[in-house]
């Protein structure tokens, strides 16, 4: 077994994709042609979007996320940058929401959090030293 696939329900997939590549520089690796379902280039594991209709149509019912409610869903994605502050700072310029500015951390990680278009919570951070 391994993590294949981790997908964010939204409800406009392309204003997704597209803010997506402007805050966090990742590109595009798959965009259906029915807009509810694209993936993103992330590495080994596959960061995806799906439209909120596509929740109903496999049988299941979501809590959307929303940029206006006060706190973010239960769950975060996290991206690694050897410079995790201009990382922050290029998200928030894209409109993500500074949640928390990036601080050094007791095990030596550099770690700061925003919020998507969505309202989805992002964590920016430096690699974990050993």
């Amino acid at each position: 077994m391994k993590l294949g696939y981790t997908i964010i329900y939204v409800a406009d997939v392309p204003a997704t994709v597209a803010f997506y590549e402007k805050a966090f520089a990742l590109p595009v690796k798959f965009v259906h042609e029915s807009k509810l379902y694209a993936e993103m280039a992330t590495g080994e594991t596959v960061l995806a979007f799906a439209g909120e209709p596509m929740a109903e149509a496999n049988g299941f019912v979501i809590n959307p996320n929303r940029a206006s409610s006060a706190a973010a869903a239960a769950f975060e994605v996290a991206f690694v940058s050897d410079d995790p502050k201009a990382a922050f700072d290029r998200a928030v310029a894209a409109g993500a929401r500074a949640v928390k500015a990036p601080e050094q951390k007791p095990w030596g990680q550099i770690v700061g959090y925003v919020r998507d278009l969505n309202g989805c919570l992002v964590e920016l951070c430096s690699p974990v030293t050993k």
